[in-house]
């Protein structure tokens, strides 16, 4: 996934997904709490991998992992292409009004503006030439 599209989320929680990651998504996704003050939206096949890989845990580290699966919505897109992101959700993340959808290769992240911003204003060519770099170009 790639891409980053301005939005916002209404009274009513809903954020509208861009149509170009609507089917890169799928017709269910899941959105859970991203790395960072963001949260992550993952198809189905990125969702399963984390599923497989948590029931492969032993039961002292799965602990760790609770918080992802117990603060994750699984979305459908409504006839206008929304979802409803719940409140515990926007808390998290900051999100109120303006926010910023980024594809992130195998998912998306929504982001509040301000936050966004912040990240943009930070990365500089030293640090895209490191990042490019560490994947060995």
């Amino acid at each position: 996934m790639t891409g980053t599209y301005e939005h916002s989320i209404d009274a009513k929680g809903r954020l509208f997904i861009p149509a170009k990651l609507r089917v890169e998504l799928g017709e269910t996704f899941y959105l859970a709490m991203g790395v960072d003050a963001c949260l992550a939206i993952y198809p189905q096949s990125t969702w399963d991998r984390f599923t497989e890989k948590f029931a492969s845990l032993p039961m002292s580290q799965s602990k760790t992992m609770r918080p992802l699966f117990a603060n994750a919505a699984r979305c459908e897109l409504d006839s206008q292409g929304r979802i409803v992101i719940p409140q515990k959700l926007r808390r998290y993340a900051g999100l109120d009004k303006d926010v910023v959808i980024i594809g992130v290769n195998d998912r998306a992240e929504i982001w509040s503006a301000d936050n966004w911003n912040e990240q943009e204003e930070e990365m500089t060519p030293e640090k895209m030439a490191a990042c490019m770099a560490e994947l060995g170009f």
